[in-house]
């Protein structure tokens, strides 16, 4: 799953958001770009839980 995130600006907001979607699915693959504000997610998660996290985390996310 690919999903971007606007507000994900520095590699400390990429830590929050490894951690929320790990705070989900432990197992979870996370690569987060700051600099492209992209995420690719390898998880047995689904999306719907994905983005809800990010959100409640503070990070608005679309799917691309």
């Amino acid at each position: 799953m690919e999903i971007s995130i606007d507000n994900m600006t520095c590699g400390g907001c990429a830590r929050s958001v490894t951690k929320a979607i790990q705070s989900v699915d432990p197992n979870a693959r996370v690569e987060a770009d700051p600099a492209s504000r992209g995420v690719k997610i390898e998880t047995a998660a689904t999306q719907a839980a994905i983005l809800q996290v990010l959100e409640e985390a503070g990070y608005s996310a679309t799917t691309t």
